[in-house]
């Protein structure tokens, strides 16, 4: 039985977050075969491989089961209301009946004039409602808590001299004197939206109160009553009167794998989740909608849809089209379908992680993993590459590039100015990355310059000085002949393993000439005036208006000139000498 266990699953490639949710054991089917919660997935689920398990079942569910889901969740109290929603749709055959199979409980406030709170399984039409609750006696307390503090009425007793609840301070009495209880009631509405901290600072401050006198026991009270009001708020995302026919799209990239995850909600609660892998671009926005009219095409659309971008107009449509009725889509920023959106995207992030660690990966992955074990280096992962270009001493730039897994990386581009006065590439590269190397959170696993030995031992003599000839892998990449020069290696000729190398230096070479011709162009481009000391654009511009264009100027005397209005006798010499070399 063991060995059927490895062949299905293997315990090695079994990545999980240790975070809190549920997991779903599947068959070769993608039957749900066993729905579990979790504080810590990572833990709960590995636990299952054991030798000696804790429950009789799991070596049976350990030879069925072909796979493990998950999801993930803000806290261990929504993984409880999450496991229970699954069950209820999936009905694993290794999950056992719930004795208790009645919901759990939920606290209201209900649609009347003077709305009372209420605990109860089976809310009244067009309640407000919140829950479910797992921990019910924390929603007691909390229920207790806010008839205690607001006065807030729990029945109606229709009375001329008021119930036993006024009396004792437990009901405002809104049925003999309604004033103010609306803002009682929204008051109570914020609280169990989740906007309970000014009632929490002002529980605190009572409970430290008590503990300044030594009434401990009072104090305790208070703590008690701050931790059911947090247990009860914490349990909102799984769970919320906002989730009507609804899919929250997460999103997560590494290079060019992208991971959407589809969170379903349904009936006020989430109903399960699904993952697609994608080739990302960079564009997230093409990324999402390639996804969108892939999955929606075999999927009907739901009434709302949560994305974490826009998208087109014609694909908004199409969807309309597709369910055959308005499909509503938003980014959301705030509010209870953001916390749904954030909890996709959490999922995606994992999911990402986890098919770049499963998967071979692109074209470009597979040149990383070719080149490292070509070069016998343990990662590929981050290179940086660095270049120069100048034109007979003048106009010298530099550049570096960055590929990340293979791909390039344009927001960590760098373009310089060479600022000393040095004129060959060496001591131009060395300010360089000098000035690199003072901008850096961290380091690449190789940094390759344009060069042959002698750049490379420069470089390395830089690093030395700075500290981090240990923390940088260097290279040097000559033209041409294709020969890579490492320290303390022999010179090699790359092959097409090491195409990601060749393909780093050419990028970094296009992208310094690029910058060169764009410094060059400008250069050209620049006005001669300009070169003139105090003569500025507006002062040109005056100028050329005053004498009426470019040739009125070219042949204006110093005595013309000093009749403008700003110009100087002292610069109007200098117009003119500037001026007179030109004619």
């Amino acid at each position: 039985m063991t060995t059927a266990v490895l062949m299905a699953i293997n315990l090695e490639n079994l990545l999980l977050p240790r975070e809190p949710g549920i997991y779903l054991f599947k068959n070769k089917t993608k039957k749900v075969l066993y729905v579990g919660k979790a504080t810590n997935i990572h833990d709960r689920v590995r636990s299952y491989f054991s030798s000696n398990p804790d429950r009789l079942m799991i070596p049976k569910l350990i030879e069925k089961a072909n796979t493990v889901d998950y999801i993930i969740t803000s806290n261990p109290n929504e993984a409880l209301i999450l496991e229970r929603e699954l069950i209820r749709k999936f009905k694993p055959r290794f999950n056992s009946r719930l004795k208790d199979d009645s919901s759990y409980p939920l606290l209201i406030l209900t649609d009347e004039k003077y709305p009372r709170i209420m605990y109860t399984r089976n809310p009244p039409k067009n309640s407000r409602v919140w829950g479910p609750f797992p921990n019910a006696g924390a929603a007691k307390k909390v229920l207790k808590l806010l008839r205690k503090q607001f006065g807030i009425r729990d029945k109606d007793c229709g009375g001329e001299d008021g119930c036993l609840s006024m009396q004792i301070g437990l009901c405002r009495g809104p049925c003999l004197d309604p004033n103010g209880y609306p803002e009682i009631v929204k008051i109570v509405t914020n609280i169990l939206d989740g906007k309970a901290g000014d009632l929490i600072e002002e529980l605190t401050r009572e409970m430290d109160v008590f503990s300044q006198k030594m009434e401990f026991e009072n104090a305790a009270k208070q703590r008690d009553i701050i931790r059911a009001i947090q247990t009860t708020i914490s349990q909102r995302i799984i769970t919320s009167r906002f989730y009507r026919d609804c899919d929250a799209l997460g999103f997560a990239s590494r290079g060019d794998l992208g991971v959407v995850t589809i969170i379903h909600a349904k009936d006020g609660s989430v109903q399960g989740q699904q993952t697609w892998p994608l080739i990302h671009r960079g564009d997230i926005e093409d990324s999402i909608s390639r996804f969108i009219s892939e999955f929606y095409v075999l999927n009907r659309p739901p009434s709302l849809i949560l994305l974490p971008c826009n998208i087109s107009i014609f694909l908004s449509s199409w969807l309309n089209e597709i369910r055959g009725s308005k499909v509503e889509l938003r980014v959301p920023k705030r509010g209870k379908l953001s916390e749904l959106k954030s909890l996709a995207d959490k999922n995606a992030e994992f999911q990402v992680e986890k098919e770049r660690k499963n998967s071979s990966g692109s074209l470009e992955k597979k040149s990383v993993i070719e080149c490292s074990e070509y070069l016998k280096m343990d990662s590929l992962d981050h290179i940086v590459c660095f270049d120069m270009a100048q034109l007979q001493g003048n106009h010298r730039v530099g550049a570096s590039i960055s590929l990340r897994s293979g791909r390039p990386l344009k927001s960590e581009y760098r373009k310089y100015k060479v600022k000393g006065d040095q004129l060959d590439d060496i001591q131009m590269m060395l300010e360089v990355i000098n000035r690199w190397t003072k901008h850096q959170k961290d380091w690449p696993d190789l940094l390759l310059i344009d060069g042959g030995e002698t750049h490379l031992n420069f470089v390395n003599n830089l690093l030395s000085q700075k500290g981090l000839n240990e923390k940088i892998m260097i290279a040097a990449l000559a033209k041409k002949e294709e020969i890579l020069f490492r320290l303390d290696k022999k010179p090699i000729i790359l092959d097409k393993r090491g195409r990601l190398l060749i393909f780093a230096r050419d990028e970094a070479h296009r992208f310094v000439n690029q910058y060169h011709r764009k410094i060059r162009s400008k250069k050209i481009l620049t006005d001669p005036l300009e070169s003139i000391e105090g003569l500025g654009a507006k002062k040109i511009q005056t100028l050329v208006r005053y004498f009426g264009g470019r040739q009125g100027l070219l042949h204006a005397s110093i005595e013309d000139l000093c009749k403008v209005p700003g110009i100087g006798k002292s610069l109007a010499g200098r117009i003119y000498y500037s001026n007179s070399k030109k004619n």
